[in-house]
């Protein structure tokens, strides 16, 4: 039987954990009949024995987003091992400790140059060393937590996200003449590594314990994993510049 990603090569950022997003994408992609290439920082071997639970060996590559020399090499490692691409997932968020937590008055310049450079530019680099690769077009897919809201504790991962929001659209304006589909999804809160890093999550995630229309579980990254999937098939094949929310419907909720 075949899948929707038959024949598609993927490049899938972030798998850091079993229980996170990018795993989860990287295996139903693989269910769904791609090759999928990981790349990983600042512990490649963790990703190496992460990537071993997936259904099919996947090579995994060092990839630094704010290391100009590994965005540099990163065409010429992909081509020797898949030739070229059909889709992108960037999966990738990080703020300083100081920029968390309810310290928003309070976050140096530098922690939120940090948090914007990682969370957000990121997706236009990644995007830019990933372009020659993708000649025939594809799609690219990024992960947010909405940023319409201010939500407890996320302080400037918040304006980081609005930034990736807005940055995944003007990617969307200029790169579609290549045929190049840009796209985000908008996951509820996940029990992942970055969630964890954040201080007092469990009061962010209680909003989906009393406003989320549809069952919501932390533990469960796979509902968010098949909607990039989704997005990185044929079956959205004009749709660009958009956010699709995975999030129990908690975005649509009034007070």
């Amino acid at each position: 039987m075949s899948g929707i990603l038959d024949g598609k090569r993927i490049l899938i950022t972030g798998v850091l954990m079993e229980s996170s997003i990018a795993f989860h994408t990287a295996k139903v992609a693989q269910e769904q009949g791609a090759e999928v290439i990981l790349t990983a920082f600042p512990r490649p071997t963790l990703t190496e024995r992460i990537a071993k639970k997936l259904p099919k060996p996947a090579k995994v590559i060092e990839l630094d987003v704010t290391n100009t020399e590994h965005l540099d090499r990163l065409e010429g490692l992909v081509r020797d091992e898949l030739g070229s691409l059909d889709g992108v997932v960037h999966s990738i968020g990080f703020a300083p400790q100081e920029a968390l937590g309810g310290n928003f008055l309070n976050t140096p310049f530098e922690s939120v140059a940090t948090a914007m450079h990682v969370s957000a530019f990121s997706l236009k680099s990644l995007a830019m060393a990933c372009k020659p690769l993708m000649s025939e077009g594809g799609s690219i897919v990024g992960l947010t937590f909405d940023a319409q809201f201010a939500w407890p504790q996320y302080d400037w991962m918040g304006p980081a996200k609005a930034a990736l929001e807005a940055t995944s659209r003007y990617l969307a304006r200029d790169l579609g003449k290549d045929d190049i589909r840009c796209n985000l999804i908008s996951a509820g809160p996940i029990g992942s590594m970055a969630a964890k890093s954040i201080p007092g999550f469990s009061e962010l995630a209680d909003v989906w314990n009393t406003r989320s229309p549809l069952s919501w579980n932390m533990a469960d990254p796979e509902p968010a994993g098949r909607g990039v999937v989704a997005l990185l098939s044929d079956f959205f094949p004009k749709t660009t510049g958009e956010i699709i929310h995975v999030d129990g419907g908690v975005h649509m909720m009034g007070a």
